[in-house]
């Protein structure tokens, strides 16, 4: 379609490509995505449609209150319960066949959050009765010996929040807040039970993960995952480590993250995460942080990195602003940090996120490492294509090449409704010719695909055509966001096929 951007035999080894589609966008008949069937079927189309990569979002357990967003959870380490799947648990056992007789009509094309929660929790319960009757929980006690630094802390946290009416933790009673010890070894005691049933959905998220991981590794398709910088203040993270961030006495954040004003928008960004206290990371060796990239490396084969550049310098608030405009710049020790950080975890195992205003600073800290940044096919029309990164005939072999991420409109949406005629005549140059319109999301793909960059990933979205009702989130609002599906019927022999044509003719096969 595009002339071709391939460099040397040498690096045609090293092309790859993949999908990005979260685990709640799946197919499922009970109302969101999971680790069931459907995931093994997305990992047979990958296989068949000759791509190298499954990207997926944080599957960390989202905080409720802020719209199910999955970079907004209640810890760094656990997983989602609502990603377990009812179906492997009925072939565990676990859940009866009158348990799942009757699923109610859940909608098809978005999560209805409302509606899934109780019912998937209902039939978890279910099987947490069952499990707890059973005599072979062998695997299960190993599992929680393996996990005890983080698993007992975030099973207490969860009990405790729901004891107290999901109140955020700062107002809890100041034994409780403060975690004084004989307190907490007596909470332990008292929510035996519910602490109990949470272990159990992480052990059974954990066991459901780590098949369909090993499944996709069969088919030849590794795991890309994704750490966001910041934790959310209701977490079991900020509740058990409060040394490790900016806290009042009473608990409560002294300074909070978010974007400084820009021309985007002039008062910035709030985002409201407490602060990273970096001399007490330091001081314990960055334990904290190394601890949850090993942890990441077990579920992800390559980690990407959200807000990376707050590894060189954040934007600070103060907590009591309501607005980012009073924030201003503070350096992170990274160079100290990255030195411990590269005897764990190697370069190419890491994907930045350098999107918005990054620095002459980030990007050599980047370079210096040899950390693969990403550019976005959608940034690359705007301006003077010939100082943006992210025009193609920019891009560098060390970087990963996205038509659009979970936070841009889909290709066809940006076209039909962002895209200016400037933009659009670069796109045409670009593509030598006007396609036609039902054409266009597969010449953008093709145009990422024939990229330099060493790995090409797709959102599904794009890969279907699908306009902006398809757009999994708006940043800076609230509402609508996550809740975007695939249905069963959408992945056609064709669109495989196609696919996996564009991705030979790549060299990314």
């Amino acid at each position: 379609m595009i002339c071709r951007l391939i460099e040397s035999s040498s690096m045609k080894k090293k092309r790859a490509s993949g999908v990005l589609l979260h685990i709640t966008s799946l197919p499922s008949k009970y109302g969101v995505g999971d680790l069931g069937p459907d995931a093994y079927r997305f990992a047979d189309f990958l296989h068949r449609a000759k791509q190298s990569y499954w990207q997926v979002l944080p599957l960390n357990p989202p905080a409720m209150l802020i719209g199910h967003c999955p970079y907004s959870c209640l810890s760094a380490f656990a997983g989602n319960p609502l990603l377990i799947s009812p179906e492997i648990l009925f072939q565990q056992g676990l859940l009866k066949r009158k348990d799942i007789k009757s699923i109610p009509e859940f909608r098809r094309e978005n999560v209805d959050y409302r509606s899934v929660i109780p019912y998937k929790y209902k039939l978890l319960n279910i099987a947490y009765k069952r499990f707890k009757n059973r005599h072979d929980n062998n695997r299960y006690e190993q599992f929680c010996l393996n996990n005890a630094d983080w698993l007992e802390d975030y099973a207490l946290f969860a009990a405790l929040r729901e004891r107290f009416g999901y109140k955020l933790w700062h107002s809890w009673p100041p034994e409780l807040r403060d975690r004084k010890s004989s307190v907490i070894k007596w909470a332990a005691e008292e929510l035996d039970e519910i602490i109990g049933r949470e272990k159990f959905f992480q052990y059974q998220f954990f066991r459901q993960w780590s098949a369909l991981k090993d499944y996709c590794s069969t088919r030849g398709v590794g795991i890309i995952g994704d750490i966001p910088i910041y934790v959310s203040f209701d977490s079991a993270d900020v509740w058990a480590n409060p040394h490790f961030f900016k806290l009042t006495a009473r608990k409560k954040p002294k300074v909070v993250s978010g974007v400084a004003p820009d021309h985007f928008s002039r008062k910035g960004q709030l985002w409201g995460n407490p602060i990273y206290n970096w001399p007490k990371l330091k001081h314990c060796g960055f334990s904290w942080w190394i601890d949850r990239f090993k942890h990441n490396l077990k579920l992800f084969d390559i980690v990407r990195i959200d807000h990376f550049r707050a590894f060189v310098a954040y934007w600070q608030v103060p907590a009591a602003c309501k607005t980012a405009v009073k924030g201003r710049w503070v350096r992170a020790p990274k160079d100290t940090f990255f030195r411990r950080l590269l005897k764990h975890v190697k370069p190419s195992q890491i994907i930045v996120e350098d999107l918005g205003y990054i620095t002459p600073a980030v990007k050599a800290f980047v370079k210096k490492h040899r950390l693969s940044g990403m550019k976005i096919l959608l940034h690359g029309f705007d301006g003077d294509t010939h100082t943006n990164s992210h025009a193609v005939q920019n891009h560098v072999i060390n970087s990963v090449v996205y038509t659009g991420t979970h936070d841009n409109n889909t290709v066809r949406g940006w076209f039909e409704h962002e895209a200016n005629s400037h933009e659009k005549k670069k796109l045409f140059h670009y593509l030598k010719r006007k396609p036609k319109f039902d054409q266009l999301h597969w010449h953008m793909i093709d145009l990422a695909m024939n990229s330099r960059a060493k790995l090409a990933i797709i959102p599904m979205q794009d890969i279907l055509g699908l306009g902006r009702q398809a757009r999994m989130n708006l940043p800076a609002t609230t509402k609508g966001n996550w809740t975007w599906r695939l249905t069963a019927h959408q992945i056609t022999p064709a669109v495989t096929d196609k696919l996996a044509k564009l991705t030979s003719a790549a060299q990314r096969a």
